[in-house]
């Protein structure tokens, strides 16, 4: 495997990791303003969570869907085709 294509999965996994966590820290650190701001309970971080939480998943599953939709486009394209054999 050539250096640039390791570099290049490397940096794909990094920005999957960054995806995914910056959608849950985002939301707690909205409830954090909320609760030192405006003086809301802490009951406000279980919501936030939830939803941080429901927004990292959604990007991991768009992430999925991506990846299947390149291997399937890939996977079509890779059959020999020649006059005399049958598909």
């Amino acid at each position: 495997m050539k250096w640039n294509q390791i570099f290049a999965q490397l940096t794909l996994l990094a920005q999957l990791g960054l995806s995914l966590a910056m959608p849950l820290l985002m939301c707690l650190a909205g409830c954090y303003m909320l609760c030192t701001r405006f003086g809301v309970g802490l009951w406000i971080y279980l919501p936030g969570m939830i939803l941080g939480l429901g927004a990292s998943f959604m990007t991991a599953y768009k992430v999925y869907l991506a990846v299947t939709g390149k291997e399937k486009k890939t996977g079509r394209g890779d059959r020999e085709k020649s006059f005399n054999k049958h598909l």
